[in-house]
C-alpha cells in the first residue's frame, strides 16, 4: 500500500506551526501539526500516534489538505435535521413569553413548557416535546427562573399599607436600631 503524498507546498512547515498555534479549533490544530510533521520528516504512524489519531485518518486528513488547504482541516458543517420552527415563529413564541400568559386566553396565570407545547402545536401545527421546548427557551434566552405570578384580584395600596404598620418587632428593623458587628476572629466575649 502506498503512502498517500502531500502535494501541496505553497505552505511550509514553520507556517503549519505558526497556523496550528492561531486556530482556537484544537481538532484543527492536531491536525495541521500532523501534517507538520509529516513534512518534517516524522513517520505517518509516529506523526498521527502523536497527534493522537490513527494512520488512517491521517491519511484522509492528508487527501483533504491536498484538495483544501488549511480550511480542508477543519470540520465541515453537517447537514442536521431542518428546525421544526421558522425564526418568524420562534420570534412569535418569544413575544408569547415575554407577554407572559393571558388567564382569560391561555387558561393559566404563566406559562409552564406544557403550556407552550400545547399553544405552538394550536397555532403552528407543530408537535414538539417538553423538553423541547425547553431547548427552545434556553436558545431564545429564557431562563427557567421566573416572576412569581402575581393574582390579578391584588390590592398593591392594601400591601404597601399593611407593610408600614407591622411591628419592629417581627423582623423588620428600623433605621436607628444599632447593627450587631461580627467579632474579629480569634477574639472571645468578655464576661459583663
Amino acid at each position: 500500500m502506498a503512502a498517500v503524498a502531500i502535494t501541496r507546498t505553497d505552505i511550509g512547515v514553520a507556517e503549519l506551526r505558526a497556523a496550528a498555534k492561531r486556530t482556537t479549533d484544537s481538532k484543527q490544530s492536531r491536525r495541521i501539526l500532523a501534517i507538520a510533521m509529516v513534512l518534517d520528516g516524522f513517520s505517518r504512524e509516529a506523526a498521527a500516534q502523536a497527534c493522537g489519531m490513527d494512520w488512517q485518518s491521517l491519511r484522509d486528513w492528508v487527501h483533504r489538505y491536498n484538495e483544501a488547504g488549511l480550511a480542508g482541516l477543519a470540520d465541515r458543517a453537517r447537514s442536521g435535521r431542518p428546525a421544526r420552527l421558522s425564526a418568524a415563529q420562534k420570534a412569535e413564541v418569544a413575544g408569547w413569553v415575554e407577554h407572559g400568559a393571558d388567564l382569560a386566553q391561555d387558561g393559566v396565570v404563566r406559562f409552564r413548557r406544557v403550556d407552550l407545547r400545547d399553544r405552538i402545536a394550536a397555532q403552528f401545527g407543530v408537535k414538539l416535546h417538553e423538553r423541547s421546548i425547553g431547548k427552545l427557551l434556553r436558545c431564545l434566552g429564557f431562563r427557567r427562573l421566573s416572576v412569581r405570578p402575581q393574582n390579578p384580584q391584588t390590592d398593591l395600596v392594601a400591601q404597601e399599607t399593611f407593610k408600614k404598620t407591622l411591628p419592629t418587632w417581627c423582623g423588620r428593623r428600623s433605621a436607628s436600631a444599632p447593627r450587631a458587628r461580627p467579632l474579629k476572629s480569634g477574639s472571645r466575649m468578655k464576661p459583663a
